[in-house]
């Protein structure tokens, strides 16, 4: 089965720094009816995403649990789904001891999108990675994804990888144009 694997911050919602608080999500332009397209089509939409504010010790897993609530209930008002939240919390400079570790779901490593390829029988060379940073970019070619950098967030500046996305484009929406024109 195919599907579109979204990062969050600066994909989804503006890249706010080291973001740890609800009240600072504030969603994309189009980002909703982006997604609400996707889920009509079918097509699982599951967030990968990095979130070292937890190693950094700013917020637990709970905290980052109702961050995603408050994200999901942002997105069904306007009639979007997120099908599946993955994060890694770990990093290897992580303040917090219980997660200064390497890990296989930090990305640019592809844990995460082979965890959720399993949990929800994704068949990973026929999905798609929308990212703004290279190490999403990376994370996806490792995992054999179709991958696709957004000109949203960092747009590819982070330069941490000298990786060719598969597709460039302006934003999320246009990204699932991008999708949909290449599952027609």
């Amino acid at each position: 089965m195919r599907g579109v694997f979204l990062d969050r911050d600066g994909v989804i919602n503006d890249d706010v720094d080291l973001l740890h608080k609800a009240e600072q999500l504030r969603l994309l332009p189009g980002v909703a009816r982006a997604i609400r397209r996707l889920n009509q089509r079918g097509l699982p939409v599951v967030i990968a995403t990095n979130q070292s504010v937890i190693a950094r010790g700013m917020i637990t897993p709970s905290k980052l649990a109702s961050i995603h609530r408050h994200l999901r209930w942002l997105l069904a008002l306007r009639g979007a789904r997120i099908d599946a939240i993955f994060y890694c919390p770990f990093h290897e400079d992580a303040d917090v001891a219980f997660y200064r570790q390497a890990s296989a779901d930090r990305k640019p490593r592809p844990g995460m999108l082979k965890k959720a390829a399993r949990l929800l029988s994704l068949d990973l060379p026929r999905c798609f990675v929308v990212g703004d940073r290279t190490t999403d970019i990376e994370a996806g070619r490792r995992a054999g994804c179709t991958t696709i950098l957004v000109r949203t967030g960092c747009a590819g500046l982070d330069a941490r990888f000298a990786v060719k996305p598969d597709g460039i484009c302006n934003d999320l929406p246009e990204a699932v144009q991008w999708i949909l024109r290449r599952i027609a």
